[in-house]
């Protein structure tokens, strides 16, 4: 027996259960793949069964039958299109610029990306494609990132690991789409050839500044000791694209931060026990990758 649910209270009700949890140790609870559950089950590709629908509510202490719209035989193993259709010209509806915007746009300029490709003079497959490690950043991309999508362009990416590398990425379609992050500021293509830089909307609010240098240092950050030698913190952002490193540069200047000189061309750092105090309260992390790093540093190094 399938249990089919509203449209995003599948979705929800995993994640419900899951909040003290890791993929790993909810799937156990389900004797199931972990993969499954957070790939397919929790983006609504498949229906959940009776017997883990009936798991999940116990584990989350709720009661979702309200929510119930049909239950389907077994043999009915069909996907649940919806929001991942891959069709160019569907109804995107845009969303208002706002702080959850400026940090996805602040993602796709680090890990992600525009394109579409043009076959005999017409211009198909447009798509935004954001990149990560699979173990390292599933947790963030698989749950923040996604979220952040559903509330800002209102899609569900599809989530895909490559096969025999420890990397993952998410990607959603649509012609619309596209063009509206280009009217937005972002360039479709490689990011470096273009020169890609932070959209002035952005740098004219401070707030939206704030939440897009999240998103940046989020991807393309990190936070690590100064040297095997020395045991002192930092944070870390590298870019290879001159633009958009010296308008993080700036940024972090006009937020009344230190950062270091360019280093090697690509790198620049945060250092100060001030800076990263602050940076960690004012702007924060939401990969959680780079936040455990930094709690666990933070007890266990001095920050100079």
């Amino acid at each position: 027996m399938r249990i089919k649910l509203v449209v995003g209270k599948q979705t929800e009700l995993i994640l419900n259960a899951k909040r003290d949890l890791t993929w790993n140790q909810l799937a156990s609870k389900l004797k199931m793949n972990p993969s499954y559950l957070a790939l397919e089950l929790k983006n609504e590709k498949r229906l959940l069964s009776k017997e883990a629908y009936d798991k999940l509510n116990k584990i989350a202490r709720t009661n979702y039958d309200k929510y119930l719209l049909e239950k389907l035989d077994d043999n009915w193993g069909k996907s649940v299109g919806g929001t991942n259709s891959n069709g160019n010209t569907k109804t995107f509806q845009e969303p208002e610029e706002n702080e959850k915007l400026a940090e996805l746009i602040g993602i796709i300029l680090g890990d992600g990306h525009l394109e579409y490709i043009t076959t005999n003079k017409k211009t198909r497959a447009y798509s935004l494609t954001i990149t990560g490690h699979s173990i390292k950043d599933f947790e963030y991309l698989s749950g923040w990132v996604t979220g952040l999508m559903r509330k800002t362009i209102r899609q569900t990416p599809r989530i895909k690991k490559v096969q025999n590398n420890n990397a993952m990425y998410l990607k959603v379609h649509g012609r619309e789409m596209v063009k509206f992050f280009q009217r937005k500021g972002l360039k479709a293509g490689n990011k470096k050839s273009n020169n890609q830089d932070i959209p002035q909307w952005i740098l004219d609010n401070d707030s939206y500044l704030s939440s897009c240098i999240r998103g940046l240092i989020d991807t393309d950050g990190s936070v690590h000791y100064i040297s095997r030698n020395n045991r002192n913190m930092r944070i870390c952002f590298t870019s290879y694209i001159p633009a958009l490193l010296d308008d993080v540069r700036k940024s972090l200047l006009r937020f009344g931060f230190n950062p270091s000189k360019v280093i090697k061309g690509n790198q620049i750092f945060l250092t100060r026990k001030a800076d990263i105090e602050n940076y960690s309260r004012k702007i924060g992390f939401h990969n959680e990758k780079h936040l455990k790093r930094f709690e666990s540093m933070k007890q266990h190094a001095p920050i100079v």
